[in-house]
């Protein structure tokens, strides 16, 4: 079983677009894709952390068909766009605005929202979050788990974690 975070999908949000510069040529082409995303890399038996902003515009009921046709477990972190009648779906595995998790020997901090400060963040804790849409700058061992700022699809906790790769090598003289 994987463990996937994502955030922000914003389904059915037509201006979501133009807010936040997605390349898609419509709303429909920007959910299918994101849809197709998902179904490519999450398993029935995986796990899924949606940090958020799950849809705009939509009703509960499409909300819930919408997710209970994805795979994987899900779970809910809700965000500002995330009325009561999305909370209190029967597709979530579970809802909390703040969830705190060990994955892989880590503390992970869950909250839509960037935290400024989180438990043990000096002690090796990550703070994931949605809500910026791949705007704001993390601070170490914070990363915004948006699909905007994650190609659209749920990530991994260890490609988050993954260092970037240096473009060059740099050598230094003797």
């Amino acid at each position: 079983m994987a463990v996937f975070f994502t955030a922000d999908t914003h389904w059915g949000h037509g201006g979501a677009r133009g807010l936040f510069r997605r390349p898609f040529g419509s709303l429909a082409e920007t959910d299918a894709a994101m849809i197709a995303r998902w179904r490519d890399i999450v398993a029935p038996d995986d796990e899924v952390w949606h940090l958020g902003d799950v849809a705009v515009g939509l009703s509960p009921e499409k909300v819930a068909a919408l997710i209970e046709a994805l795979p994987g477990r899900k779970h809910l972190v809700p965000g500002n766009n995330d009325g009561p009648g999305v909370a209190a779906l029967s597709c979530w595995a579970s809802v909390s605005p703040y969830v705190e998790l060990e994955q892989d020997g880590r503390l992970l901090v869950l909250c839509h929202y960037p935290l400024r400060s989180w438990r043990d963040m000096h002690r090796g804790a990550v703070n994931l979050h949605g809500h910026s849409h791949g705007r704001l700058a993390p601070l170490a061992r914070q990363f915004d788990v948006g699909v905007d700022a994650r190609e659209f699809r749920p990530v991994r906790l260890g490609d988050l974690m993954r260092p970037a790769r240096c473009r060059a090598a740099v050598t230094f003289p003797a």
